[in-house]
């Protein structure tokens, strides 16, 4: 992201543009969850997608990272796999607080859960 961000700022042609920065690739929620999973070596956890969703959420997004390619010459550095390594690594040093109950509670209270 911040190299992106450099490239913005050092490409004249990228003055006034709107340009996505992602992995350009579409995933899944249940395949990070199943990448995360792996990669914590928590095999075992079974992802439960309820069905439910926010008031005003996007379904199905992701970046298309095409205009960045063009105009800034755009590569992903990082691929997915490595980043979840990476994730996994700095989330074996983190105490996990599970509140997902509470959040739902509170998104209903709200009306904000479909």
């Amino acid at each position: 992201m911040a190299r992106a961000c450099r490239l913005a700022l050092e490409t004249s042609g990228a003055a006034g543009q709107v340009i996505n920065i992602g992995s350009g690739e579409s995933r899944t929620v249940l395949d990070i969850a199943h990448a995360l999973a792996s990669a914590t070596g928590k095999t075992h956890l079974t992802p439960h997608v309820v069905g439910k969703y926010r008031a005003g959420d996007i379904r199905h997004c992701f970046a298309d990272i095409t205009l960045a390619r063009r105009i800034l010459g755009f590569e992903p550095a990082v691929r997915f796999e490595e980043g979840i390594a990476e994730l996994a690594e700095w989330l074996s040093g983190e105490i996990a607080v599970d509140a997902v109950d509470e959040a739902t509670a509170e998104l209903s209270r709200r009306g904000l859960v479909a």
